[in-house]
């Protein structure tokens, strides 16, 4: 999932997206983010959830530890947990995420094989706003790619991650600039 920060920190530095990290918080002390936030002078907080003695007290830390920077977004990358309903109702339609399949087909765990496995000729990436279920929120952008017939699982994500890079750098400029708007659960482009 450091590709995935590696680009937006590049779209970010080339200015093609106006916005700044001000936080990056992981849930995996061994990340590859916690060296590379160090390089890019990004303030790093690890919250293992093993940390905590419950779930709600998990996602209070994570509201708490997010306060003090006044964000007026979340863009998520290799967080691999349901978003907790404080964090959604604090940020509603202010968390992105980034999902290997076109939703709502295939949420969930290893899009890639699940696009295989249900014989598809065409899948991508969604990016999608975050909400109280599993890659359910409004979605904000979609790309394809072809599965071919000898794909793998790996040879899959490995095409498909350039274009994932692309859709994510170009939902969260849109997102910078304020020009989405969701009315139901259909998100808007503005020009």
């Amino acid at each position: 999932m450091l590709l995935y920060w590696k680009a937006l920190y590049k779209s970010i530095q080339e200015c093609y997206i106006i916005v700044e990290f001000v936080l990056i918080i992981t849930d995996h002390s061994n990340a590859g983010i916690v060296e590379r936030s160090k390089s890019w002078n990004i303030p790093l907080i690890v919250m293992e959830r093993s940390d905590y003695d419950s779930k709600a007290s998990f996602e209070q830390a994570q509201l708490d530890a997010l306060e003090p920077y006044k964000i007026d977004g979340i863009v998520l990358a290799g967080y691999m947990r349901i978003v907790g309903a404080p964090l959604i109702e604090r940020y509603e339609h202010r968390i992105l995420n980034i999902h290997p399949a076109l939703l709502p087909s295939f949420p969930g765990l290893h899009g890639h094989q699940q696009a295989i496995d249900g014989g598809v000729k065409i899948t991508g990436c969604t990016v999608h706003f975050v909400d109280a279920g599993m890659d359910t929120g409004p979605i904000i952008m979609q790309n394809t790619v072809p599965v071919l017939p000898d794909d793998t699982e790996d040879t899959l994500s490995d095409r498909l991650l350039p274009i994932e890079h692309k859709t994510y750098k170009e939902a969260l400029r849109l997102f910078c600039e304020d020009k989405l708007t969701i009315k139901g659960r259909v998100v808007y482009i503005e020009d």
